[in-house]
């Protein structure tokens, strides 16, 4: 990859008006462990873009977010080999970007993306749903998270057909979204995002920001129940894929043990995310899996295989850092993975095995766990308890996997199997 090329001295870093922004940022990364070599390598595009935004006219801390993207357009127009396309250009951009919105997050609290409570701006109208379906409905962050990735696109939609009001919104407006956002999800998803534009107008017309209710006008499209099988590999294929996680290296070792987990205990990505050291009793061989989807805890065996591969991240692989999460990121700065990081790396061993499935990430996992369990012959419900089920229709769509039962009905003996 292409580096930034530029030397700056000390006095260059001094001589720059960002500099006690940029010594902050800097001193931020040692505590997590960050390198000299990656220190040296982040003050050139910081003081760069020092200067850019001095030359564009800004004075103010809360100016700069708005020059990052300009910025960054121009730091790849102006490189010596400057890429041709927009996937060739993403890695030189990210490179250029990543130091930037570190050090404004720290300057600019409100700008963390951990912490920033997203409220739908629509001009002021929807301030305080979020809040309401916490404390009327009780809904749990994950949730809330998620509803407002939906309402996000709704924004979005509704500043490219130019809908500055909410009074002036038209079922036309909510037909063409709903169309235009099924190209793109699932049916699965398409539920949880018009639940969520229901309620948003439900909510609106109740607290008599909008005229009129238009939930009525938001049809979800049809779904059939136990109309799909879950996306589950083969045993083999879970073991070519970990065949291929290198277990020389810091973040080869917790990725490998992260997926013996998974597999093994049928966890779902939020639950691997939120493992903490104290999870593991070691002395009685007990693994704690705390807060899940329904709401309770689950308390496993801990099998050789997983304690052995969490032991060899524990003892190779974790930095040392005072966070009591069980996962952390490999590289600086220290920090616990999230439900993204352990579903992306899981896809990119399932890719690199050559495993061919939709969609892969660690949700097929967890169904070649449920898999493995109706084939050595549980009963649903022991079955449903083990991966955190709270409902038995949930663990219904099993039934369908259930490969050899099935053969013996198809092949006539159904009345004796069933």
């Amino acid at each position: 990859m292409h580096t930034i090329q530029c030397t700056i001295t000390t006095e260059g870093l001094s001589a720059s008006w960002l500099a006690p922004a940029i010594e902050g940022y800097l001193e931020w990364l040692r505590e997590r462990g960050s390198s000299n070599a990656v220190l040296r390598r982040r003050i050139p595009p910081l003081v760069k873009f020092g200067a850019f935004a001095k030359a564009k006219g800004a004075t103010e801390m809360d100016q700069l977010p708005a020059l990052v993207g300009p910025f960054v357009e121009e730091c790849n127009r102006v490189r010596i080999r400057p890429c041709p396309g927009p996937e060739r250009n993403a890695p030189y951009a990210l490179e250029v970007r990543r130091p930037i919105e570190q050090m404004l997050q720290l300057v600019l609290p409100s700008l963390c993306k951990d912490h920033r409570p997203y409220e739908p701006s629509f001009f002021g109208q929807a301030a305080g749903f979020f809040e309401s379906l916490r404390e009327e409905r009780g809904l749990r962050e994950p949730t809330v998270q998620l509803w407002r990735w939906h309402l996000q696109m709704f924004e979005q939609f509704l500043n490219e057909e130019g809908v500055d009001d909410l009074c002036h919104l038209l079922p036309d407006h909510l037909d063409r979204f709903i169309v235009g956002a099924r190209t793109r999800m699932c049916i699965k998803a398409m539920f949880g995002l018009c639940s969520a534009l229901r309620l948003l107008l439900r909510w609106l017309y109740r607290e008599q920001r909008v005229p009129r209710d238009l939930s009525g006008c938001i049809n979800a499209p049809q779904a059939y129940r136990l109309s799909t099988i879950p996306r589950s590999v083969t045993w083999p294929e879970v073991e070519r894929m970990l065949a291929t996680v290198n277990g020389a290296t810091a973040s080869g070792l917790r990725d490998y043990a992260m997926i013996i987990l998974i597999v093994l205990y049928g966890l779902r990505a939020r639950e691997v995310a939120a493992l903490t050291l104290e999870d593991i009793d070691w002395n009685v061989g007990r693994l704690h899996v705390g807060g899940r989807k329904a709401g309770h805890s689950t308390t496993y065996p801990l099998s050789p295989t997983a304690g052995e591969a969490v032991i060899a991240y524990l003892q190779r692989g974790r930095p040392p850092t005072n966070d009591r999460h069980l996962f952390m990121s490999a590289r600086a700065p220290r920090r616990a993975v999230n439900h993204a990081i352990v579903s992306t790396r899981v896809r990119y061993y399932l890719l690199k095995a050559g495993v061919t499935i939709i969609r892969p990430g660690s949700h097929t996992l967890r169904h070649t766990c449920a898999q493995r369990l109706v084939d050595a012959g549980f009963p649903l419900k022991v079955i449903g308890d083990y991966l955190g089920h709270r409902a038995p229709a949930s663990t219904e769509i099993y039934t369908k996997v259930a490969v050899e039962v099935l053969r013996q009905v198809a092949l006539g003996a159904g009345e004796v199997v069933l």
